[in-house]
């Protein structure tokens, strides 16, 4: 024997209300997700840098002198996101690398550049300036930075 179902007007519109129910909770938790990927990144943190030059006279009458990044060493933490102001006081030009994390640029005296990165694996990452290289050429020029 056959059963038949009686459905009645109240369970449709109730079977509806919960569709509706559904659909709009679904429909908030995927703007949700869609906002938070939307977020502003974190904050970064600025470091301030400076090109610095320093002469001296040998005891023969020689002058000699070098370059270097002030402060020569940065230590940020894993995840970090960073802000690298670099401003040219001393040299015209110094072209740089930070070797590990892909990053080239060009700082010019009276000028400031900008660099920003996520400090996504530890190590320890050099700045090279590709002008001083070598005591020759006043430097070598390096700097640090330092993720922990």
């Amino acid at each position: 024997m056959s059963k038949i179902y009686v459905v009645s007007k109240k369970q449709i519109r109730l079977f509806a209300v919960l569709l509706l129910v559904l659909f709009i909770a679904a429909a908030c938790l995927k703007w949700n997700q869609s906002r938070a990927a939307l977020a502003a990144q974190p904050e970064p943190r600025v470091f301030e840098l400076v090109t610095g030059e320093f002469e001296s006279t040998t005891g023969e009458g020689k002058k000699i002198e070098v370059y270097r990044w002030d402060p020569g060493t940065i230590i940020v933490n894993k995840g970090d996101h960073v802000e690298l102001r670099i401003t040219g006081i001393n040299g015209a030009s110094h072209p740089f690398v930070i070797e590990g994390l892909g990053i080239k640029g060009e700082v010019t005296q009276g000028k400031t550049t900008v660099v920003r990165f996520a400090a996504e694996a530890k190590g320890t990452y050099p700045i090279i300036c590709l002008t001083h290289t070598t005591l020759v050429h006043g430097g070598p020029m390096v700097g640090y930075i330092v993720i922990q």
